[in-house]
Order: C-alpha cells, then structure tokens, then sequence
C-alpha cells in the first residue's frame, strides 16, 4: 500500500479532492450496450443505454475540466484470454458467440470514446483490476478515489469496485452514469456499496463539489494501453 492510500479521508469533500481522484469508464462497448451486440443478442433489452450516452458524456466533460483523469476501461474477452470458469458460463449461456474479441466491432466503444491522452486498461475478466496494470497506474497518478461509471453497474463495475476497495481506494459510484439490463440486480448493487463499500453520488452532487473547490493546473498524463 503507497503512501497515498493511509489517509483517512471522512467526507465526501475530501474524498473527492482535486488530487485524489480519477474517474473509470467501464465496458462502454458495443457488444454491450449496441443493438446487435453480444447483450442484445442474448434477447436483452439495451435500449436504455442510449439515455446513459449524454449523462456520461457530460459528466466525463466536466472530469476534464477539472483535470480529473479519465480511465477507460474495455473488455476483450477473446476465448483464450478469459478464465475457464468465465469460458464455462459463456459456453453454456450463448454457446460460440463472441463477445468483445480483439479488433472486432463489439469490443468498440460505445457512445462515448477515449480521448488522446487517456488512459486505456484492457481487461480479460469482470473485474479492471486482475491481471491488467491499472494499481500501478494508479499509483503513477496518485489516485487515492476511484469514481465509477459504465457498465453492466452488477457485475464489471461491481466486480471492479470490489476490488478497489480491498486495495484500500476510496469507492464512489456516479448513480445516474451507470446501468444494466438488470433493474433489480442494478438497484441492489447501489443499495450494497452505500452500506458497505463507498459513497453513491449523482454526477451532479459530485460536479458540485468539484466547483468548490480550485481547479488542477496539471496536464494530462499520456495515453497508455495496460493489458
């Protein structure tokens, strides 16, 4: 644990402090959230992700005027680089179906994309931590809060947050900047990181602490792949 993880921050305020935070964009890709993507060929119902395009583009606008990083993080689930219990539970739900594979249009994002400059983790499980370099990276940015926004809010965010929080990061979820198809596994996950894990903000309350606050004056680290 660095020395940027021992200080206990009690408020929201602090926690959200100019130097200490950055916000995670997870799996805003096709395969997720685009009609005809993996999701949608499931027979679920992706229609609201087109609602959550303009909430998180705004809020990620207002991230880089705060000169808050903004770190994407994409999934590539190509058949051999996911966990043979993942591989398992995907044989049996879609059979041969590709999800996110490396170059295709699914693992293209979605909506909102990356700018020069920010950095870009690919991960190869639900969670943005195993196996790719994104502690370090946080680390390198001396990034003490993590603000979560994408997809699907119950299982890469969660699972992504989870482990934030045992690394010893502060833990906040953008309530309107996240979604899944499944409203009541959604809710429920909202409902647990507020008793448990970290702070349950919308964008708005999280922008408005922000502006009471100065302005970063340091220029964006350089755009990095982490895989």
């Amino acid at each position: 644990m660095t020395r940027f993880r021992r200080l206990v921050l009690e408020t929201p305020e602090e926690r959200l402090a100019a130097s200490r935070c950055a916000v995670l964009v997870i799996d805003m890709q096709n395969d997720f959230c685009a009609p005809g993507g993996y999701v949608s060929r499931l027979g679920r119902d992706v229609s609201r992700y087109e609602a959550l395009v303009p909430r998180l583009e705004r809020f990620i606008g207002m991230a880089r005027e705060f000169r808050r990083p903004v770190i994407w993080i994409m999934a590539q689930y190509d058949r051999h680089l996911i966990p043979k219990p993942m591989l398992i539970r995907k044989l049996q739900t879609s059979g041969n179906g590709e999800c996110c594979a490396s170059g295709s249009w699914g693992a293209e994002p979605f909506g909102v994309r990356p700018e020069p400059g920010d950095p870009i983790v690919v991960k190869h499980c639900y969670s943005g931590f195993y196996g790719t370099g994104l502690e370090e990276l946080l680390d390198e940015l001396r990034v003490e809060t993590l603000i979560f926004t994408g997809v699907q809010t119950n299982v890469c965010v969660e699972s992504t947050l989870r482990d934030a929080h045992s690394r010893g990061l502060y833990v906040v979820v953008a309530e309107d900047c996240v979604m899944s198809h499944m409203e009541r596994e959604h809710a429920a996950t909202l409902s647990t990181v507020n008793a448990l894990f970290g702070d349950v903000l919308g964008s708005a309350d999280i922008v408005r602490i922000w502006r009471q606050q100065p302005k970063m004056d340091e220029a964006a680290e350089p755009a990095t792949e982490r895989t």
